[in-house]
């Protein structure tokens, strides 16, 4: 599709940035599956030890959310992404120390952790600072293809960042895997410095949880969304592990297909027609695909179930974002996104185990039954949206 001539320019700076987050998000992808195998293997601690290594780094990332926003809003995008950037590369540096020889296995743990928290604070500093610069390049009617892009970046890095993490960590040790995540964040640095800045909006800041208060609806939309996401990489293996089913290992990647393609192919759509028209769509496939998953009695209806589920995920994101940046004036944009953001964050991180306390009690495919009720109860809430822009004044 075509858009206007002006906007070349901005939509090559926003792929350029798009490219810098993708390098960022590299290295939270490789570093998953090697951290809990240098706790575990290296440092001889229990696997809750890795989890706990894996796991504080996302909360770190839900709780600097805030953070992010406001920083954002005040010094401007580029400045907040860059100084994401900055803090991606020390808190590799700080990871790669623990696995010196030299530390005992209970202090290199610790330095380990520390670095994996500040990783979660780069994160957020990164990606809400590159969404509110990107928006301020493009413009506020372009949000929807901004967050396209975003989630295109980010899930691709995640497709091709963890089977690479365990190829270097097989040839290189873990010393190596967090040195190559150390100069992605850089590289992406690099590439970003000619980019121009766009100066942050004056206005009357508010505070974060007032503005929570504005956009809890479309945020509670990506919440539900989000469930089934986090329910299909949780225990999608272990489900087909369970009926003794191959290709236990194409879940998420029959997902990432159908998210990825959506993303690149219909990332104007909330952009040209409104974000709730895109989410009702969205959220009844994603629905579909989790009650095929829940109900499905072969494999290839299992592997239909999670394509179906990348297809309906993809455009909830930017279609929600796009109605959140309007509920807002850009001198409050990057509070807002980071406020945006945490919903997705709260359902990744609680579904599993939540969702897991019932697969003890009842079956793996149970689990894609939650899934598909909170994309109904997504839909339903989508719907009011629908209905209140309807209604509203012109």
């Amino acid at each position: 599709m075509s858009f206007p001539e002006q906007s070349r320019a901005a939509y090559r700076q926003v792929v350029a940035l798009t490219g810098a987050l993708f390098l960022s998000y590299l290295t939270v992808a490789m570093s998953l599956p090697a951290v809990p195998v240098h706790v575990v293997q290296h440092l001889g601690l229990p696997n809750a030890a890795g989890g706990l290594a894996i796991g504080i780094a996302f909360l770190s990332t839900i709780l600097t959310r805030g953070i992010a926003g406001g920083l954002s809003d005040r010094i401007g995008g580029k400045l907040c992404m860059q100084r994401g950037l900055l803090i991606y590369a020390v808190a590799c540096v700080i990871c790669l120390t623990s696995s010196w020889g030299t530390l005992p296995n209970l202090t290199a743990y610790t330095v380990l952790i520390a670095g994996r928290l500040l990783v979660g604070l780069g994160e957020s500093l990164a990606m809400v600072g590159m969404i509110s610069w990107a928006i301020g390049l493009m413009g506020q009617p372009q949000t929807g293809r901004v967050m396209a892009l975003v989630g295109a970046g980010m899930y691709g890095s995640f497709a091709v960042g963890g089977p690479l993490g365990m190829i270097l960590l097989g040839r290189t040790g873990f010393a190596g895997v967090m040195a190559a995540c150390t100069l992605l964040p850089l590289i992406g640095l690099l590439a970003i410095q000619a980019i121009p800045a766009v100066a942050p909006s004056p206005g009357r800041r508010e505070s974060f949880w007032r503005i929570i208060g504005q956009i809890w609806q479309p945020g509670t939309v990506v919440g539900f969304q989000g469930v089934g996401f986090a329910v299909l990489g949780a225990f999608f293996s272990l489900y087909f592990l369970s009926r003794g089913w191959p290709y236990a290992g194409l879940g998420l990647t029959c997902f990432g297909l159908g998210f990825v393609a959506v993303r690149l192919l219909c990332g104007h759509l909330p952009d040209r027609i409104g974000g709730t028209p895109v989410a009702l769509v969205s959220l009844g496939v994603e629905a579909c695909g989790q009650f095929l998953l829940w109900q499905a009695y072969t494999p290839l209806m299992a592997l239909a179930g999670a394509l179906l589920t990348g297809l309906g995920c993809s455009m909830v994101f930017p279609a929600m974002g796009a109605n959140v940046v309007k509920r807002v004036p850009p001198h409050l944009r990057g509070t807002a996104i980071g406020g945006f953001v945490i919903f997705q964050d709260l359902a990744y991180g609680a579904s599993g185990p939540l969702v897991g306390l019932l697969a003890d009690k009842t079956s793996y495919s149970t689990v894609f039954l939650v899934g598909g009720v909170a994309a109904l109860l997504a839909m339903t809430l989508t719907l009011r949206l629908h209905r209140a822009v309807l209604i509203a004044p012109a």
